[in-house]
């Protein structure tokens, strides 16, 4: 199998790579979906192998296609350095898929990134929230930002910090609850069972002894939801439990989490990925106290 030739090639080919679709790297490349598809075809039959395997939901590369990865970006970097006569960050273009937890997208991350838009305005990011686990192997996102620190891969990882948690309920829940024993007559808001593993659900388990939760979800807003309207106590992330007006009964659990920014080795060079690493590296600083529940 040859090197590629073309810095045409190499785009075409680290496009469907990180989009996973013709049709998300058509877009990016600004052409059409049936010319990049001729192109990629034509670029397979020249190297003579397959650099991907077709499924319904998507483009995943092959071993081939995981062996020219590096060097595709490697020419991606070189073309980047030659065309950048001045030096200046605000040449960064181009799309960055970042993968994280819903309770760190949505009221800390997305309304964070104005400000990096804005100093670099050819820059797109796709935000990648829900329960399913995204591979950075498998090229599903450039980076994640998790609370589950990997334990292999070829894998750059920094602590961002850590998520504090506490047990919080509602002014009016506090107000009205009943106190003959610790938690004896309290409601808890918690996890389904297919969440039970987490470090919050377990001790809400230790805690209840046996007794059922009086509303179980799989999703942390519609327990800070429940929290608000009265519905129980619940372990919540401080920041957000602080937002919604909660109050904290008890801090110090034990469930605290560190959070990981991970990206693939070979793209912690590139200008896209690091720029919105070093975004998140900031924010994630700046917010250090108010994560940890700290005032």
């Amino acid at each position: 199998m040859s090197s590629f030739v073309h810095w045409d090639d190499a785009r075409i080919f680290l496009a469907v790579a990180r989009c996973g679709t013709l049709s998300g790297a058509a877009e990016s490349l600004k052409i059409g979906i049936a010319t990049l598809s001729r192109r990629l075809d034509r670029l397979e039959g020249a190297l003579g192998v397959p650099l991907f395997t077709r499924h319904q939901t998507g483009y995943r590369l092959t071993d081939d296609g995981e062996a020219l990865l590096e060097r595709a970006e490697r020419l991606e970097q070189a073309g980047l350095a030659f065309g950048d006569t001045s030096g200046a960050e605000s040449g960064v273009t181009g799309r960055v898929r970042l993968a994280t937890a819903e309770n760190l997208a949505n009221p800390l991350i997305v309304p964070s990134l104005g400000a990096l838009f804005a100093q670099h305005p050819a820059l797109r990011v796709e935000v990648v929230s829900g329960l399913n686990t995204v591979n950075l192997h498998r090229r599903d996102a450039d980076l994640a930002v998790r609370m589950v620190r990997p334990e292999a891969g070829n894998l750059t990882i920094k602590r961002l910090g850590t998520l504090g948690f506490g047990l919080y309920g509602s002014a009016d829940y506090l107000s009205a609850r009943r106190v003959s024993a610790p938690f004896v007559d309290d409601d808890f808001i918690g996890w389904a069972e297919t969440h039970h593993h987490l470090p919050a659900a377990k001790w809400v388990q230790r805690i209840l002894r046996g007794r059922p939760c009086r509303l179980e979800t799989n999703t942390l807003s519609a327990q800070l939801a429940a929290a608000s309207a009265g519905a129980g106590l619940a372990v919540l992330p401080h920041f957000l439990a602080r937002q919604a007006g909660l109050r904290c009964l008890m801090s110090g659990l034990g469930v605290d989490q560190p959070i990981w920014l991970v990206m693939q080795a070979d793209l912690a060079h590139s200008r896209r990925v690091r720029v919105v690493a070093d975004h998140l590296i900031e924010l994630f600083t700046v917010q250090a106290t108010a994560l940890r529940g700290e005032t």
